[in-house]
């Protein structure tokens, strides 16, 4: 098949553009065919392209040429089209798309390529194996959907730009060849040609760079940036990410709370979504008590309690106190096999002790009426708030263990009985959007693993000023200056106000278990650097693809990257990671074992 050349010609419109305004008017399009429709003396076209569709009429009478050529033409051939722009037939009018009352009569065709058949239709939105997809991402992106993602994506970056710079930030960009931090998620590491046996360390986030910034006098930063870690994957997680990283010297929490409300209200606004203001503030402790997740998903209601078992009836149960009570309006009329799902959703999370009390009638039914008698139940049924009709589920541990606990086995048990009852109710799909501030979370965790505390956020997160004194005593017990930002149960930001002083870095530092020395090989630059005069701090990293996820209405952060790995990391269209030749190994310094280690 001869091709043409598109020569200096431009294209005067997009596909979806046309209206019965155009009408008469000479018009040159370019694009996919999306449909070839052959009646003989008429071929017709649907040319596509990311606005839309328009009917193309290659007519035998008006140009032999531009359907001889029609006639050759193949399911997403690339075509040009020179014609003018005709009201179609009243009866011929397609009102499922924007340009449905016009057509171009074609008065000459340039076929610009040819097409192999693709595997799979462009034009269908429908399930298509996922790794099929991925292989052949350029033909997926042409479809309507992922089109739609990756412009929201644009206007997205535009609209984090233009709020940021109002508020007299300014976007830096720092480096992706830096120095390994092994604290948190496992790097992605870089070796040297030049230094054998040294490696950089692609960054997890640019923490330490941008409070250097601070110290360099750049009083309010921000990146759309790029970050990478080595860790397993999730729906929402990719090995490379982007997230919008934010810093402001001398801060007020109150202030950059603010600045990231106007900035989400801007970026919602963009799909229609009115945002209110301000967001709703919850401690930590309240959020796992009340929810049992520091993230919380607040649109439905479903609140746990801590209730106590009445004196004397712990031994006969045999659980810890205090218990968490359930309330499930009206739900005292389900079966037993609703409720022994509940339980083996239960303890599955790592609940030890599971019980239910039906207020279904005069009296409350519940296995533990044996053993603890009517009234000890009516009491706990009232303590959960229950009303007649309601269901009360009831959580615990064993004896001797407090759901305080390191593990806060209890409280990951409570949400995911509540996340299990609102998908059984259906309480998951209003529409509704509800952000949240989580603030005051604990400084450190303790890891069992390693006998340890450790940071919960990362080690440059402040201590609250109140709790300095138990960093010694009581690690912990202390509070950091901490906040993530929650959205209907996803997390899609966490900062904190940052240490600023060298001397309360190195007292976190030595509560993690870490040496002076082993602080100095690790930090040491960022150590020397606090020691000139740094101005109080503080941020927050926002996840930039959750976010347009969220706003696309997408449940896999996938759908709104333009080239994603798989949930194994592997890049299936471009077969990556790969073997390299040996002489690239060589001169890195490097041996591949037969037998690597995995983890």
């Amino acid at each position: 098949m001869a091709l043409d050349l598109l020569g200096e010609r431009q294209r005067t419109h997009y596909c979806g553009e046309l209206r019965e305004s155009h009408q008469g008017q000479t018009v040159f399009l370019a694009g996919w065919v999306a449909r070839r429709r052959d009646l003989g003396s008429l071929v017709f076209l649907d040319l596509r392209d990311h606005t839309g569709v328009t009917q193309i009429v290659c007519n035998l009478e008006i140009s032999p040429e531009a359907h001889e050529k029609a006639e050759q033409v193949r399911p997403e051939y690339v075509v040009g089209v020179e014609g003018e722009v005709v009201l179609r037939d009243p009866a011929t009018v397609n009102p499922q798309i924007p340009t449905g009352k016009v057509e171009v009569q074609a008065r000459k065709l340039l076929l610009l390529n040819e097409s192999r058949t693709p595997p799979f239709p462009i034009e269908d939105e429908g399930r298509m194996a996922e790794e099929t997809r991925l292989r052949y991402r350029y033909l997926d992106l042409r479809r309507s959907r992922m089109q739609q993602n990756i412009r929201l994506r644009h206007r997205a970056s535009l609209t984090v730009r233009e709020v940021l710079s109002r508020h007299r930030f300014v976007e830096i960009e720092t480096p992706f060849l830096t120095r390994s931090t092994p604290e948190g998620a496992r790097d992605y590491l870089v070796p040297s040609r030049v230094h054998h046996g040294h490696f950089y360390a692609l960054p997890q986030s640019p923490q330490l760079f941008k409070q250097i910034l601070m110290i360099g006098g750049f009083d309010r930063y921000f990146q759309i940036v790029r970050c990478f870690r080595d860790e397993d994957l999730r729906a929402d997680r990719q090995p490379e990410f982007t997230q919008i990283d934010i810093e402001m010297a001398f801060p007020q929490r109150s202030v950059l709370f603010a600045i990231i409300e106007e900035l989400m209200a801007s970026l919602f606004a963009l799909v229609d979504v009115q945002v209110s203001r301000p967001f709703p503030i919850l401690s930590y402790d309240e959020a796992m008590e009340r929810y049992g997740s520091d993230k919380p998903h607040t649109e439905f209601g479903l609140e746990w309690k801590r209730v106590n078992l009445p004196e004397g009836a712990q031994e006969k149960v045999r659980v810890s106190c205090p218990l968490k009570a359930l309330r499930v309006p009206g739900w005292a009329s389900t079966n037993r096999s609703q409720i022994d799902k509940l339980q083996e959703t239960a303890q599955a999370a790592g609940a030890d002790w599971f019980s239910a009390i039906k207020m279904s009638g005069a009296e409350p039914q519940s296995s533990l009426v044996k053993a603890l008698g009517e009234d000890a139940v009516r009491q706990l049924a009232s303590a959960a708030g229950a009303q007649p009709g309601d269901l009360v589920i009831l959580l615990g541990l064993k004896p001797g263990q407090s759901a305080q606990g390191p593990q806060h086995r209890l409280d990951e048990a409570s949400s995911e009985v509540r996340l299990e009852l609102a998908r059984k109710l259906d309480l998951l799909k209003s529409g509704g959007w509800h952000f949240l501030w989580v603030v005051d979370f604990p400084m450190f965790d303790y890891d069992d693993k390693e006998n340890r505390f450790v940071a919960m956020h990362h080690p440059f997160t402040s201590p609250r000023e109140e709790d300095l004194g138990m960093l010694e005593t009581d690690p912990g017990g202390v509070k950091a200056r901490a906040y993530d930002l929650v959205l209907n149960g996803s997390e899609i930001g966490g900062g904190s106000i940052r240490i600023h002083r060298p001397d309360i870095q190195r007292r976190v530092f030595s509560a993690l278990g870490m040496t002076p020395e082993k602080a100095r090989e690790r930090f040491g630059f960022f150590l020397d650097a606090l020691e000139y005069g740094t101005p109080p701090h503080g941020g927050i990293a926002l996840g930039f693809d959750r976010i347009v996820g969220l706003m696309a209405g997408e449940s896999n952060i996938r759908e709104v990257i333009a080239f994603p790995k798989t949930a194994s990391a592997v890049d299936v269209m471009c077969d990556a990671p790969s073997t390299v030749e040996p002489e690239q190994l060589e001169e890195l310094g490097l041996e591949i074992k037969e037998s690597p280690v995995e983890g």
